[in-house]
């Protein structure tokens, strides 16, 4: 795993403007940066033609190297706001090794009052900015921020999208000759789309033929400022002579967009089905979200407090970058709702209850920044949690609690969704291109693409029989604050979690159950939360008059967690599985073959389900990443990631192993 990523070390001159420590570079011209950016890279890719040109619901990706300050992003931004139709959208994906600090990034902007509107909202969404891919949604989901925050070698490899426009804007070549090297721009040449424009501000002969070499027709044209020269040009395709990129696997590759009208119909009203709506209707799709019970989150997503807890390996797993990048995604997401009542971060301390525990919480502290993770001892976690603890532990300062309805009625309240209650799908049927959910008796609703995400009720779906979820039960209790309680200021876990009171009550779980079916609240599971309580704190036991309760009496609330055998969600488009069985029989006697029969999708049919105990955190990102295939965007994850976490999966091993079924 990469080193840890750190902030851009920063040196201010006494016009205010910032310099690279590591690279001894500007981050703009100093004489106008601003018209450097519009005359270098907004009209060399002639971006206000294209902006004009779009359709209404059009979509143009620009692609960056070197996010910086973010000043080429926000004029970008600000020239599509003045010149694109109303429902189209801006894609900018940008790499950045050194992210800045918000701090740092709120005085660079403060240099220009004329992009305040854009740096703003940019400001207000730059929360949580980890390593790997963290996506912004700005200017009400019509602009997308996806930055890659790590070295361009290792991330854009991973970026699975097609780029309209590249800005080259890392720091100038002699400084830093990582950023303009020939295996790089074969990376833009693989992600370029069919005349892709790209310009930077460079016109070293070195870097026009590595990039006219990569497939990229370059010229020089006059400068600007200081600047003789600068370089602009055009893909041209991949060169003849260069082995092109190996194809994606069929069974990962992207269905075909579908064209025509933009429907969708969503199966399940939880964290999973209100994320996939939202990011949906920010497109302009028009959805109808089916859910059984009166209201939206009534199952696993209405507990009364869930927990932004990251359980992260230092050995960056595809599950720990899928919940570093999805942290960051729901945190920005928090930041429309209500703190103190919807959610807080207050932060959440990790105990180290055993001589296992606390190892493990060295090495992550090894292996991540200190603004996402820390070791705290005995004293700094009381301090900090505002109890008496037993240990020390790992402390999350960017995470907190969440009331899940909340966030549900909030992504389902926005423009472009219907809700609809009392609403039981038992039976999905495909006619002339139309998903349809049927009751049983009459067509409930029916669009071009379905989207199951009703936990493991999708098995009930033929399509989605086979997938292989599990449900595990767990209980919450309900406990009332008191006068002494209110101290707790974080969420505080050990095998299970209390958290600081909300509205006059503290949440305490969950109890694990694989067995029981009855979601009735049992006395003995009360018992066991407070046996946890107990193990937390026996400080926090006395301040609520714990060990007073009777669990007989205790409020609380049992749900079904959902989840997959090697607990990644399960996310994306689904195949009909007797068709792929038969269509990659041959995986069966060699894993290694690529059979070039395409995949046998089941048209507009996706899923989104199997978050088990982190919906909060990887369910609002599956939204957008099912969005992000079905609009062909540049997926919010890294492709390996996508990979792992694809339906698919469960019928390719069930293949390799040589067994029919999973």
């Amino acid at each position: 795993m990469t080193p840890i990523q750190q902030h851009a070390q920063l040196d201010w001159d006494d016009q205010g403007r910032p310099r690279s420590r590591v690279f001894d570079d500007v981050y703009f011209s100093d004489q106008s940066g601003l018209d450097e950016t519009r005359y270098v890279f907004l009209e060399q890719n002639n971006l206000a033609e294209r902006f004009a040109a779009l359709a209404d619901n059009g979509r143009l990706v620009i692609g960056e190297t070197g996010f910086g300050t973010g000043l080429n992003f926000l004029c970008a931004w600000q020239l599509f706001e003045q010149c694109a139709p109303t429902g189209a959208r801006l894609h900018f994906v940008s790499v950045e090794k050194y992210p800045l600090s918000p701090q740092d990034l709120r005085r660079a902007l403060e240099l220009w009052p004329q992009l305040k509107h854009q740096a703003e909202q940019l400001l207000e969404q730059y929360v949580a900015i980890h390593q790997g891919f963290q996506r912004l949604s700005l200017a009400g989901g019509r602009v997308t921020l996806t930055l890659l925050v790590g070295d361009a070698l290792e991330q854009l490899p991973q970026l699975d999208g097609q780029v309209d426009a590249w800005f080259l804007d890392g720091f100038a070549p002699a400084k830093n000759p990582e950023m303009w090297t020939a295996e790089l721009f074969a990376e833009l040449a693989r992600l370029a789309a069919p005349d892709a424009t790209l310009s930077t501000f460079t016109s070293t002969g070195w870097v026009r033929r590595s990039l006219n070499a990569a497939g990229f027709q370059m010229k020089r044209t006059p400068g600007i400022g200081h600047k003789w020269e600068i370089l602009r040009g055009v893909f041209i395709g991949w060169p003849d002579q260069t082995p092109a990129p190996p194809p994606v696997k069929p069974w990962y590759a992207r269905p075909t967009p579908l064209i025509g009208e933009r429907r969708a119909l969503v199966i399940g009203g939880g964290l999973a089905g209100c994320a996939s709506a939202v990011s949906l209707a920010a497109r302009g799709w028009q959805v109808t979200l089916l859910e059984r019970h009166a209201g939206l989150a009534e199952e696993a997503s209405g507990n009364p407090q869930g927990v932004l807890y990251l359980k992260l390996s230092a050995h960056g797993t595809a599950l720990s970058q899928m919940i570093l990048s999805g942290f960051g995604y729901t945190r920005r997401v928090l930041e429309q709702l209500q703190r103190g009542v919807d959610w807080d971060a207050c932060g959440v301390l990790q105990l180290a209850f055993n001589g296992k525990e606390a190892e493990r919480q060295a090495q992550l502290a090894e292996a991540f920044p200190r603004d996402l993770l820390h070791t705290l001892d005995q004293s700094e976690a009381q301090g900090r949690s505002g109890i008496d603890l037993a240990c020390g532990g790992l402390f999350y300062p960017e995470g907190g609690w969440v009331h899940p309805p909340a966030l549900c009625r909030w992504q389902a309240s926005q423009p472009g969704i219907d809700v609809q209650p009392h609403h039981e799908v038992l039976q999905l049927r495909r006619v002339d291109g139309q998903w349809q959910a049927w009751d049983g008796e009459r067509c409930l609703a029916s669009a071009p693409v379905a989207i199951l995400a009703s936990a493991a009720e999708i098995k009930r779906f033929d399509p989605a029989a086979d997938l292989p979820l599990k449900r595990i039960r767990g209980q919450i209790t309900r406990l009332p604050q008191t006068i002494r309680s209110q101290s707790l200021a974080t969420v505080v876990c050990a095998e299970g979690y209390v958290a600081p009171p909300r509205l006059g009550e503290h949440t305490l779980g969950a109890s694990f159950d694989f067995n029981s079916d009855d979601l009735t609240p049992t006395a003995a599971e009360h018992a066991g939360n407070l046996q946890m309580l107990a193990e937390i704190s026996q400080d926090l036991v006395q301040r609520l008059n714990a060990d007073t309760l009777d669990p007989q009496h205790l409020e609380g609330r049992a749900a079904f967690r959902c989840t997959s055998p090697d607990y990644l969600p399960i996310v994306g488009p689904l195949a009909d599985r007797q068709a792929f069985t038969e269509a990659y029989a041959a995986l069966g006697k060699d894993a290694r073959q690529v059979p070039d029969a395409p995949c046998p999708w089941l048209n507009g049919l996706y899923i989104n389900s199997g978050h088990g105990s982190r919906g909060l955190i990887t369910a609002p990102l599956s939204g957008e990443l099912i969005a992000a295939w079905l609009d062909n965007e540049p997926l919010p994850l890294p492709r390996s990631v996508a990979e792992a976490c694809h339906p698919n999966r469960f019928a390719l091993r069930a293949l390799i192993r040589g067994k029919a079924s999973d």
